[in-house]
């Protein structure tokens, strides 16, 4: 083989390697961009006075407990009103870091954009601060999932320094360079702005001018909006959405997926004791101050609450399920690939236990603004003042242990709320 050969040969093999080394790198950052939850992990939601409505961050608790106790996860509220990320920033050290968190959600932009035009001045203020805020986090060794800004209102928005359309284009500039700065630290990226601005289109076409989805203000979102917030966020979080999943085989035997245990089945009724809920709502079919509303717009249900109901050989082509006080009829078909029980039936056995859980993670988070705001961010200007006297020092230290130690046992409180719901399932075949 003569030189040019050889060298020719070289080069091609040099290119193959040099792709596959690149195409390795490639994965490893594209999986280094999904949040993988641990058990026991430390869950922080930062973010202004959106976050601080206690809404998104309410549901993304409740679903984490109620949906995946498995995980046996904490959460902690941070949402501070008016805040920017600069502001953020200045507390995050004392605020949070502090409880050593494993994975942060962040939800900035809103009062960033100043209401106003886009302007390369907005935009770098931004973005300086949210690089500073996510490389000090990693480097505390926190998975961040750097979330977007929401939307303002098309129809409430009525700000006169820019209208929602422009308003709304501005935040959805700072999504953009949210989205960077998560790709350039390898950190997942929550999209909140591009669906929610779809969502809104959609829902504000069905359901009419008297329908807000950015809430009543044009700015806080009602139950609606942040449900498609949250719905972001758990996604990013890279949960797979399977709660459960009942079979019935009437040639064979009744079996039921982890969290979850079959009592007893015969003739048709199946009793189930569950450990894991499915993700309930609440509210008119067109109500804005309710989550029902807008579950047509948002894959919630098919992507992250799927209760599976399997039939298999029902001897007859339809069936008769009734569920809590409520029932369908549905074929065959449908009973043998699966129905979501929780998409089916919106009112639902598990509803009552549900919504006692959601209001202790209120309970939960409502003390957490208090104790954030009130006193922990205050304790840094006791070591201005006082940080000579070991007295006063010793006492900041044991305000802190006192605070947490409230808050760890309301983690504990939180948690037992969650019992086990026996419920049956009913299946009458139909001529």
């Amino acid at each position: 083989m003569n030189f040019r050969k050889m060298l020719k040969g070289f080069s091609i093999l040099l290119s193959v390697g040099i792709f596959f080394v690149s195409a390795s790198n490639g994965a490893l950052a594209q999986e280094a961009k999904k949040a993988q939850l641990k058990k026991g992990d430390r869950i922080a939601i930062a973010g202004d006075s959106i976050t601080q409505q206690l809404i998104y961050s309410k549901f993304i608790e409740t679903y984490l407990r109620a949906c995946r106790p498995d995980l046996d996860v904490k959460v902690i509220q941070l949402g501070w009103g008016g805040e920017r990320a600069p502001g953020f920033l200045r507390r995050m050290d004392n605020d949070l870091l502090l409880w050593k968190p494993d994975l942060v959600t962040l939800c900035y932009g809103m009062n960033d954009g100043s209401y106003t035009k886009y302007t390369d001045v907005i935009g770098k203020t931004y973005e300086n601060a949210m690089r500073e805020i996510v490389e000090r986090l990693k480097k505390a060794g926190a998975t961040v999932i750097v979330g977007s800004p929401g939307v303002v209102d098309n129809i409430t928005y009525k700000r006169p320094a820019a209208p929602a359309a422009v308003y709304n284009e501005n935040l959805g500039k700072l999504g953009e360079i949210d989205r960077k700065i998560a790709s350039d630290f390898g950190m997942p990226f929550a999209d909140l702005h591009n669906p929610m601005m779809d969502t809104m289109k959609k829902a504000q076409a069905a359901y009419g001018n008297k329908y807000h989805f950015a809430g009543a203000d044009g700015v806080h979102p009602g139950a609606n909006g942040h449900l498609g917030m949250a719905y972001a966020f758990l996604k990013a979080m890279g949960l797979d959405g399977n709660i459960g999943t009942v079979t019935v085989d009437y040639k064979g035997k009744t079996e039921a997926s982890d969290g979850h245990k079959v009592i007893s089945s015969s003739n048709g009724k199946i009793e189930v004791e569950s450990f894991r809920y499915p993700f309930c709502f609440s509210g008119e079919k067109d109500s804005p101050n309710g989550t029902v509303s807008i579950l047509p717009y948002v894959s919630f249900q098919n992507e992250l609450n799927r209760f599976m109901l399997v039939v298999k050989n029902l001897p007859a082509e339809k069936a008769e399920i009734k569920w809590g006080n409520n029932k369908k009829t549905f074929t065959k078909e449908q009973l043998e690939k699966g129905i979501n029980l929780a998409d089916e039936f919106i009112d639902n056995p598990f509803l009552p236990k549900f919504n006692e859980l959601m209001g202790q993670v209120l309970v939960k988070q409502q003390y957490e603004t208090a104790m954030i705001k009130g006193i922990i961010t205050n304790l840094p200007n006791l070591e201005r003042d006082f940080k000579d006297d070991k007295d006063v020092m010793n006492a900041k230290e044991i305000i802190r242990k006192k605070l947490m130690d409230k808050e760890e046992a309301l983690q504990i409180k939180t948690a037992s709320a969650l019992t086990p719901v026996r419920h049956q399932i009913e299946i009458n075949s139909l001529k």
